[in-house]
């Protein structure tokens, strides 16, 4: 039954691909707000989703283990190194030399999907509560990173149909990466749990420096208050999560 909620769940992942078609739809100004309140629940779900679920349930599994916060810092580390070399932050999609930009963006997101298959698959083995709220905090990091992808391959010089499915070939690493981790797990119960705070560090990481510091960038006081409004929204979820089940 484990290993059917984790590939549901990754699939589940794997086709929030398709959600870069919204961009063909809606007005550039009405995506970016939604953008922008996407980006601020994300924010806090992940936060949320590191601190309230991952964090404690690594540490309740080894006590308070200096080994788990030197997984969470090699997490914080790795997704550091990942987002400077393989260029992940989109705004770069300017440069002149975007077309092979545009496959570095396929690649990196391959292997960022890999590893949430990978993490999807842990907390799914330690606990489905676990595992659906680190889903659900995955999955609301991914609508808007999906959203800036897909406008970048069509920027970068794919066809809309061609950016989709690359995009969702690139997306279904997290099912590969769900069935490994799974399979890791029988093998290597002891060490599997580490990918917690592992992933706590990826989750902090990508909250606090790609989402937080776009959402700052708001001169608007209103737009900041619902921004920060809609972030402990995020983070109420996670607590919500937490105690539902």
């Amino acid at each position: 039954m484990t290993l059917i909620n984790i590939i549901i769940a990754t699939m589940i992942i794997s086709l929030i691909a398709f959600v870069g078609a919204l961009t063909l739809v809606l007005k550039k100004e009405l995506l970016n707000k939604a953008l922008l309140i996407l980006v601020a629940l994300s924010a806090g779900a992940l936060l949320g989703g590191a601190f309230l679920h991952l964090l404690p349930e690594a540490i309740a599994d080894k006590g308070v283990d200096l080994a788990v916060f030197l997984y969470l810092l090699l997490g914080f580390s790795v997704f550091f190194v990942l987002e400077q070399f393989l260029h992940w932050r989109h705004q770069h999609s300017t440069a002149p030399n975007i077309k092979p930009f545009s496959y570095l963006i396929l690649v990196s997101d391959a292997v960022h999907n890999f590893i949430d298959g990978l993490v999807i698959a842990a907390s799914f083995v330690a606990g489905f509560p676990l595992g659906v709220a680190t889903t659900l905090a995955v999955a609301l990091h991914e609508i808007p990173q999906e959203l800036g992808d897909f406008a970048v391959l069509v920027y970068g010089g794919f066809g809309t149909r061609k950016a989709l499915f690359f995009n969702f070939i690139s997306a279904l690493t997290a099912i590969l990466g769900g069935i490994v981790g799974y399979l890791a797990s029988s093998v290597m119960q002891a060490s599997v749990i580490y990918l917690l705070p592992f992933a706590a560090g990826n989750f902090i990481y990508i909250a606090a420096a790609d989402l937080i510091p776009e959402i700052k960038h708001q001169v608007s006081l209103i737009r900041s208050i619902i921004h920060f409004i809609i972030f402990t929204i995020g983070i109420a979820i996670m607590l919500a999560i937490k105690y539902i089940h």
